[in-house]
């Protein structure tokens, strides 16, 4: 694989440039990778944790089941994210992890992840910016699920996942594909799948999103923003006064007049 091709370099590179041989270390770490299919479960709650997973391409989700039988979706992994980061320090898994959608990964063991860790300062930094986001996504999911109507967990949610892909996949434009199922939405953000398909009617009815099967359309981003009360601080991280070329925040330039 090239490095412009890398999803995971486009990843960190959002946080700061990278030299051509971080690049190469990170390249390497992509040697061996995987397809995996739509519906595919990584690993299960409760398994031995010993390896992360580079996602290359395609969507997951980390979960947890419930005693009832119901489902908690907590993260959303997109291309060019590291799957079971929080686990570096456990011994077994903390969430079940499934693909949304066909996509490729490669897997990383703890030992070399450790080897990376020692070979480049810059690697290591950057990943736990990325632990920290990660981090920060939780949080916000909690004040979300906690404190927001409906309407606005699927306006912020919505807004979140725009960011996040214009931040590492490059711009949007008033579009973009979202493959999660109603009942998916639903299991993110406590929610049934009626009312998550009420709720996408309602705001498509006053011209705020617009959804044709997986594809979600923005017409305005700032109005969609004000929708959600939408802050996109906790999308922000900034490295700037640990490195003087790490690159300014697209997605910030993007909302600060809207909100």
């Amino acid at each position: 694989m090239m490095p412009e091709e890398s999803s995971i370099i486009r990843h960190f590179e959002h946080y700061r440039r990278l030299s051509p041989e971080e690049k190469d270390i990170l390249v390497n770490l992509e040697r061996y990778p995987e397809a995996v299919s739509a519906g595919s479960t990584l690993w299960q709650e409760g398994k031995a944790a010993s390896d992360f997973c580079l996602l290359s391409s395609g969507w997951a989700y980390s979960y947890r089941h419930l005693e009832n039988g119901t489902r908690q979706i907590m993260e959303i992994f997109l291309p060019g994210d590291i799957i079971g980061l929080r686990e570096f320090a456990f011994n077994e898994r903390l969430d079940g992890v499934t693909m949304i959608e066909d996509g490729t990964l490669c897997s990383v063991t703890h030992g070399r992840m450790l080897e990376l860790f020692c070979h480049s300062l810059t690697l290591t930094t950057v990943i736990f910016a990325i632990s920290s986001r990660q981090q920060a996504l939780l949080c916000e999911r909690l004040v979300t699920l906690a404190r927001r109507t409906a309407r606005q967990r699927l306006a912020h949610f919505l807004c979140e996942m725009y960011i996040r892909l214009e931040q590492t996949m490059g711009r949007c434009g008033s579009s973009f594909q979202l493959p999660l199922s109603q009942q998916q939405l639903g299991d993110l953000l406590g929610m049934t799948p009626v009312h998550v398909s009420r709720t996408l009617s309602a705001m498509s009815d006053d011209a705020i999103i617009f959804r044709n099967h997986h594809t979600i359309n923005i017409p305005d981003l700032k109005v969609l923003a004000r929708e959600a009360h939408f802050s996109d601080r906790y999308l922000n991280t900034n490295l700037r006064s640990l490195f003087a070329d790490a690159p300014t925040e697209p997605g910030r330039l993007a909302m600060r007049d809207g909100v």
